[in-house]
């Protein structure tokens, strides 16, 4: 019977070891790492970006995790590992923050690395999770994260009174996509239609002013509103300086706040 607790023993210790290995096998994919693949492509990129940004302005880094489940393992440890391994913000500094989001357990971790300790508490790290409660709770994982990027990139671009510019519509949700091109043309050929039965041919007085006056204000509409909602604001695409360039070797002591939604 002893022999039997300790093989099962061992057995439980291995498979410990064997998930903290596979969140340590890791690798970062950019400053978004979704690797429960919970947010649109065109946020990561635009996240991204922003990020991007935060670091050549301030030359602090933020990290931004989705996983699909903590595998029975504590967020906290977790979120250690990963920052420790990937080294977020500079070996020299050690300004970075890593913001983990396990959608299994509906978790949060905001992991602070020692440099920005001072900048962002503990007491406001768990104010930046509980401000992400609402979307979390929407399952908008894209605008929770947006969100959280923006407010801690403008916390530490304020105590270094810096700048990071473009600052985004944070937590974009998909894109207003306004008149489709089927709904386009049957509204055009009804406008037709009240230009051609109601004005369009010569007359004048009250009814041709009032046909000419309905067909030029849904023209209106259509000018100004009609597919053009397709431009809306975000944090914009990449450009030559918003790439990402791996992490810079920076440490975490286990600073920063829980959560979950």
């Amino acid at each position: 019977m002893k022999r039997v607790r300790q093989l099962l023993g061992a057995l439980l210790c291995a498979a410990a070891m064997v998930t903290a290995a596979d969140f340590g096998a890791l690798k970062p994919r950019g400053y978004v790492s979704d690797f429960a693949g919970v947010i649109r492509p065109e946020t990561v990129e635009e996240i991204n970006a922003y990020c991007a940004r935060v670091e050549k302005s301030t030359g602090a880094q933020i990290a931004l995790v989705t996983l699909p489940s903590l595998q029975g393992e504590p967020i906290e440890d977790i979120a250690n590992l990963l920052y420790r391994k990937w080294g977020v913000g500079s070996k020299k500094s050690d300004e970075g923050v890593l913001l983990v989001l396990a959608i299994g357990e509906r978790r949060s971790r905001l992991e602070v690395g020692y440099g920005l300790e001072p900048i962002i508490p503990d007491g406001y790290a768990g104010s930046v999770l509980r401000e992400m409660r609402p979307a979390l709770r929407e399952r908008d994982y894209g605008q929770a994260m947006a969100a959280a990027a923006q407010v801690l990139g403008e916390k530490i671009a304020a105590a270094k009174g810096v700048s990071i510019g473009k600052a985004p519509i944070a937590g974009r949700r998909p894109k207003d996509e306004g008149f489709p091109g089927g709904l386009l043309v049957v509204v055009a050929g009804l406008v037709l239609m009240m230009w051609l039965f109601g004005g369009g041919r010569g007359r004048s007085g009250p009814t041709g002013m009032g046909g000419n006056f309905l067909t030029g204000m849904l023209l209106g509409n259509l000018m100004s509103g009609g597919g053009s909602s397709r431009s809306g604001g975000g944090f914009g695409g990449y450009d030559s300086g918003d790439s990402f360039g791996g992490f810079g070797g920076g440490d975490s002591g286990g600073g920063g706040a829980s959560s979950d939604w």
